[in-house]
């Protein structure tokens, strides 16, 4: 396949601009879906009778199908060609938006929210990958970079409140519905401003290892999920179980074996750095999944926020993570990495011991701004030192593969993690002291962490 285009370095500032700004809203949309739904939680149990544990699918379907599609999709864009890609996921993305804002019944709206996922893992990657390519000079494509990972911050700000205002004034079916008109104007942009490049025709996709992991996870959430009901020894629970663990082995055995252009090169984990840090990263992500989502119904159900007062609330967790984030570079270069991500986990465990401290009459500050300060706060230290660690043990080729293995842990922690935790939360006899057993667990979660970082190295 040829390129039909002018090379990066040779488009226009204005038409560079125009590609940067397609580039960010596709990734504002990705993450957008993330925050916008959770506000939504408690409406869309009421509207379509979802039980304790299935509501968790509502957001598991989306994170576990983006999670197992995620490295397939970053591939694709080398096989396909990055504009063509990023016009399918962004099509098949608003697709499945309609289609789960018209759903009647639990199964459709998560079988609508599985596919948008799988549309954001093919879209996400794709927005970075043309960013990578049309801005050649380090200068500018650093600063293109940070705009892009900006957009993404802004999206979970803007999601929570976009997500109340909605709920609120118009129906929960618009947090879905949304998508399919701004999702319309990105496409048209993108179909005017983007240019395709060429492609590597020797590459293939590795579809079979995609489908594995991705049933894999979600039969064992799925399993996990049904202990609640019907108890761990029950067929009901190890036989999805007991499938998801066959799934994986499989998953093993064809990235081993018989994948020419494997999604994930198991060789990668030999480094130690890789394999403590995506560990790290699955237990990161198990605990603050769960937060966005036990604190939605919190606020709601129990402090008897609206969902608009609810979006609001979520604020001050944002804007954590910003600082957290924003911090830890300069931290890392004066104290190392190794001590700033021991300092991030000892904070998000601290957060959720005293969000766990909740109760029927906590105030806003005392049960949302003050754990919100420091749980966020010490996640957004987290993040950048593991990062940092994992790929600085590889060579610069597979920098980008650890990074895309690590964002997928994250994924897939938070997924697995949700459904242990709404089961723990759902065993209690009222649901305050669910969310209490709930927020306890994630601080076990966060503080295993801890032990871990003495495997990593000091820089």
């Amino acid at each position: 396949m040829t390129s039909t285009a002018s090379p990066p370095s040779a488009l226009g500032g204005r038409r560079a601009s125009a590609v940067l700004l397609a580039a960010c809203l596709g990734q504002f949309l990705v993450v957008l879906d993330v925050s916008i739904v959770n506000v939504a939680l408690p409406a869309i149990r009421a509207d379509l009778g979802f039980d304790v544990t299935g509501l968790q699918w509502v957001v598991n379907a989306y994170a576990l199908t983006f999670a197992g599609f995620l490295l397939l999709g970053g591939r694709a864009a080398d096989l396909f060609g990055q504009k063509r890609v990023y016009l399918g996921g962004l099509a098949l993305f608003c697709a499945a938006s309609l289609a789960g804002g018209l759903a009647e019944t639990p199964g459709l709206l998560v079988a609508a929210r599985a596919l948008q996922g799988v549309g954001a893992a093919v879209l996400s990657p794709a927005t970075l990958t043309i960013i990578a390519t049309t801005f050649t000079d380090a200068s500018a494509r650093t600063k293109a970079v940070a705009t892009w990972s900006a957009a993404g911050a802004a999206a979970g700000a803007v999601g929570s409140v976009l997500g109340g205002l909605l709920t609120e004034y118009l129906s929960w079916r618009w947090v879905l519905l949304i998508n399919v008109p701004v999702g319309g104007a990105v496409l048209l942009l993108a179909f005017l401003v983007l240019t395709e490049r060429a492609t590597d025709t020797a590459r293939r996709l590795d579809v079979t290892g995609a489908v594995l992991v991705t049933a894999g996870f979600a039969l064992v959430a799925y399993g996990t999920a049904q202990t609640h009901e019907h108890g761990w020894g029950s067929v009901a629970s190890l036989g999805p179980i007991g499938g998801g663990v066959v799934a994986l082995a499989l998953f093993l055995l064809v990235e081993a074996r018989f994948a020419k252009a494997p999604l994930v090169p198991l060789g990668i984990f030999r480094k130690g750095a890789v394999s403590v840090a995506s560990l790290i990263m699955v237990l990161v992500g198990a605990a603050f999944f769960a937060m966005w989502y036990f604190l939605s119904l919190y606020m709601q159900n129990t402090l008897h926020y609206s969902a608009l007062e609810a979006g609001l609330g979520f604020l001050p967790h944002t804007v954590a993570i910003i600082v957290g984030a924003r911090s830890a570079p300069a931290l890392m270069r004066r104290y190392g990495a190794r001590a700033v991500l021991t300092l991030g986990a000892v904070l998000s465990a601290a957060g959720f011991l005293w969000q766990a401290q909740i109760g029927q009459d906590s105030t806003y500050v005392s049960g949302i701004v003050g754990p919100a300060i420091v749980m966020c706060l010490g996640s957004g230290l987290l993040f950048t030192p593991v990062a940092a660690l994992a790929t600085g043990a590889v060579g610069g080729s597979d920098a980008g593969l650890v990074s895309g293995l690590i964002n997928t842990a994250r994924q897939v922690g938070g997924s697995l993690g949700l459904a242990a935790l709404a089961t723990v939360a759902a065993a209690a006899a009222v649901p305050l002291t669910g969310y209490q057993h709930a927020f306890l667990a994630a601080a076990a979660a966060v503080a295993l962490v801890i032990p871990l970082t003495f495997a990593l190295p000091r820089t």
